[in-house]
């Protein structure tokens, strides 16, 4: 069976007769007839009926008759799509995963902002970070952006390496925690382990099996076991927690004139190491143009993520003075 045996059902079936469809496709009656004859002894049905007034097609034949001209049709679209794409310049294509970061989606806008190419395909996804892991892994995204603490970096590095993937860190920050204004502990400067006992903890659901180091929150011992626990599995969920709670959650600080955290503010923990914020991909990979392009504006708005953040706590000091 060919598309071409397909073609001449079908034209058969719009002409009612043979000898039209043979005109119309500018072939002899016998060369329709022994394709179609050919076709029936292969499929062991019979299409239709011949008569003096044209063909009456059978049940069989109008039941292949519907297959026959949807499989034609996609036949159509496919030769159109591809044809068009053979003539046209290629596609661009980026794809980023990424922890949930508001400095990784503002780069991505920003890019979309100013493709340098018409025809491209770009996409962003915020997942855990043995998601992120995983996507630059098997191919699914090109960047994946994470951060790596003192107690987590030996672990992930070690994962990194057995999967060929290489960390570039970008920045370091201290950790902070991420409380409401107005919470009991606003005030302060910086906090301790201990001032955080008994306010409910918000962290990100994982992946039941998923070790602990890949959690998005810095990791703190008095919080293995937390009594008055809340999780949630997106970032606008985190934020209108704590923007209404005295829960408190803890990261990297930062904080973005656009990511949805004017309720909120990030306090130092105090005598806690830092944390390396930064991106991963494939040790035999060359990077894109266009991914060459998103991490110099992903690195630019951690810069001025910091900045602001830096900015916005120093202004909350001359407020309290």
């Amino acid at each position: 069976m060919n598309f071409q045996q397909l073609n001449y059902v079908v034209e058969i079936s719009k002409c009612g007769s043979i000898n039209k469809a043979a005109n119309k496709l500018f072939l002899s009656q016998s060369g329709i007839s022994t394709a179609i004859r050919e076709l029936e002894e292969e499929l062991g049905i019979q299409f239709f009926v011949r008569s003096n007034r044209g063909v009456e097609f059978t049940p069989d034949g109008r039941e292949f008759l519907g297959y026959a001209a949807s499989l034609l049709e996609q036949k159509q679209w496919i030769e159109t799509r591809y044809g068009e794409a053979r003539n046209a310049a290629p596609a661009t294509h980026l794809s980023v995963s990424s922890q949930r970061y508001p400095f990784t989606e503002d780069a991505f806008i920003e890019l979309l902002q100013s493709p340098e190419a018409n025809r491209y395909q770009f996409s962003i996804r915020e997942v855990d970070m043995d998601a992120v892991i995983d996507d630059v892994y098997d191919h699914r995204a090109d960047i994946g952006v994470i951060c790596l603490t003192e107690l987590t970096e030996k672990i992930i590095f070690r994962f990194l390496d057995s999967r060929a993937l290489v960390f570039h860190e970008i920045a370091e920050v201290d950790p902070c925690v991420y409380v409401r204004r107005g919470h009991p502990l606003a005030e302060r400067p910086a906090v301790k382990e201990a001032d955080l006992a008994g306010y409910p903890y918000v962290s990100f659901e994982r992946e039941q099996g998923v070790a602990v180091d890949f959690s998005e929150e810095y990791r703190m011992l008095s919080l293995k076991k937390p009594a008055r626990q809340i999780r949630v599995n997106s970032r606008s969920a985190m934020l209108r927690v704590l923007s209404y709670t005295d829960g408190f959650t803890t990261g990297s600080g930062l904080i973005t004139k656009s990511g949805g955290y004017r309720k909120l503010i990030t306090l130092p923990l105090a005598e806690k190491s830092g944390i390396r914020i930064g991106w991963i991909a494939l040790r035999s990979v060359k990077l894109s143009v266009q991914a060459e392009r998103f991490l110099k504006l992903l690195e630019k708005n951690i810069l001025e993520s910091i900045q602001f953040t830096n900015e916005a706590r120093q202004s909350r000091k001359e407020e309290t003075l």
